[in-house]
């Protein structure tokens, strides 16, 4: 899953309703595309590491110690030549090849590692649930700056019976008690309103019920 950004196909969509307004009437998504421009921040590097992701790793000078397709297991950890054991999940990448880094001293002369992740999934307690009714309900790793609007777009907004402005997030507090916040994503999505385009959290869950008929 991409989980992290929509397809070609649907940035090309919202690039082109943001520049035809009459795309907006004929599409109740459409104000995906106006407000995205201006609402949806930039998102961060710093993604975390988690099971399920896959990685390659090379080893500058050392192609016999590269591996160009890691598996992060369900434990969190994966196996490198020369290291058999060593926890990725909850790091960064540049954390990941410091720690190879160090642990290939004892076998390479100044060993220079890049990791990079190929595939995104992401820890479990950081991922962005997404049910209900949503066009494309999902689970989404969580990224730096990560907004309301950016996970609209890779959801591919609201289906036809979404009760938008009835929507909700569930926060786990520091305290691990349940925040309940009330979103108006049909405000955010159909009409710009970007007092609606609030920050995501780690481990956050938007729930979208159906609408009353």
């Amino acid at each position: 899953m991409f989980r992290s950004s929509p397809s070609l196909s649907v940035l090309a969509v919202i690039a082109g309703c943001a520049l035809l307004p009459a795309c907006t009437a004929r599409n109740p998504n459409a104000a995906l595309a106006a407000t995205a421009a201006v609402a949806a921040p930039h998102l961060g590097q710093e993604y975390v590491i988690g099971s399920g992701d896959t990685l390659s790793i090379f080893v500058y000078h050392a192609p016999e110690l590269s591996e160009p397709d890691v598996p992060v297991r369900p434990d969190g950890r994966i196996s490198v030549p020369l290291i058999q054991d060593i926890q990725a999940s909850g790091r960064t990448a540049q954390e990941l090849s410091k720690e190879i880094e160090a642990r290939l001293k004892q076998y390479v002369r100044d060993p220079n590692v890049t990791v990079i992740v190929r595939s995104f999934v992401g820890p479990l307690d950081r991922q962005i649930k997404v049910i209900g009714e949503a066009t494309e309900p999902e689970a989404i790793p969580y990224r730096d700056h990560l907004s309301l609007l950016d996970v609209m777009i890779a959801t591919k907004g609201l289906t036809k019976f979404a009760a938008g402005n009835r929507a909700i997030v569930v926060r786990k507090t520091a305290s691990g008690q349940d925040e309940i916040l009330h979103v108006r994503l049909g405000d955010l999505i159909n009409d710009g309103d970007i007092s609606q385009n609030i920050a995501m959290q780690p481990g956050d869950t938007i729930i979208i019920p159906q609408t009353y008929f």
